[in-house]
């Protein structure tokens, strides 16, 4: 009988464990570039993960048009662009095309051909990657893997060293 108790218990203990995984965050389950779709400033143009370009780092940056923090990391990416010029830099806001828009103009972003900026209309970035402060970097290699992410203000130089050692 005792055997019975036990067996049922390791039984019980292996099906609870064979459970999905709820706390690991999306991003680390599925460690590639998802399938992304953003709003681009035209408010009609969809960007997608097929018009990323191949065999090119890419690096997401999660922000707000009014985070100062955003808006700094911006300033930086923009006076080292040279360093970043073989990344694809893909800005991602949640707020409204007008605020985004005013954001582009005020940083020229639209002179950047390394940078596309669009807006999330599903909301898919803030529950994937379970973002909690901005702005929110990821990084992924030129085969779509991800490298890391990091969270608030990242110094550029550690963000060039970061893809040159990928």
């Amino acid at each position: 009988m005792k055997f019975l108790i036990a067996l049922s218990l390791i039984l019980l203990s292996a099906a609870g464990n064979a459970q999905t995984d709820t706390t690991t965050a999306p991003y680390k389950r599925f460690p590639e570039v998802p399938q992304i779709q953003l709003l681009l400033s035209d408010s009609t143009t969809k960007f997608t993960k097929a018009q990323l370009p191949s065999k090119k780092p890419v690096l997401f940056m999660l922000f707000s048009p009014e985070c100062s923090h955003c808006q700094h990391e911006t300033e930086e990416l923009i006076a080292h662009k040279d360093e970043l010029k073989d990344i694809q830099i893909v800005m991602v806001t949640l707020h409204p095309l007008w605020l985004m828009n005013e954001f582009i103009d005020h940083y020229k972003l639209k002179e950047l051909l390394i940078v596309v900026v669009g807006r999330d209309i599903y909301y898919f970035f803030q529950s994937f990657y379970r973002i909690r402060t901005l702005p929110f970097l990821v990084m992924y290699d030129k085969k779509g893997n991800l490298i890391t992410t990091f969270e608030v203000t990242m110094p550029m130089a550690k963000l060039v060293e970061t893809f040159k050692g990928e």
